[in-house]
């Protein structure tokens, strides 16, 4: 299991166009993806989960991988937020 943390800096926090990329991107392994923000936490292959985080800037969101391909999903998740979020 791997874990990183990340702190939204989008004026828009995860909106519609953001969270349907994060959902793709997440659905390209086949390891679970979970993501917490605070009391919350929600599947990242499921796209009105991820909305439901109601995640805004300066946000803090903890990405926990599990699975056979973890490390390339860690690897490419930080590089997704990294760019977009």
């Amino acid at each position: 299991m791997k874990q990183f943390k990340f702190v939204i800096k989008d004026e828009n926090g995860i909106h519609a166009r953001p969270a349907g990329l994060l959902v793709k991107k997440a659905g390209e392994f086949s390891s679970s993806v979970m993501i917490q923000k605070g009391e919350k936490s929600a599947d990242a292959k499921r796209l009105f989960a991820v909305m439901g985080l109601a995640a805004k800037k300066n946000d803090e969101l903890t990405f926990t991988i599990d699975g056979e391909d973890e490390e390339q999903a860690l690897s490419a998740l930080q590089q997704f937020c990294d760019e977009n979020l």
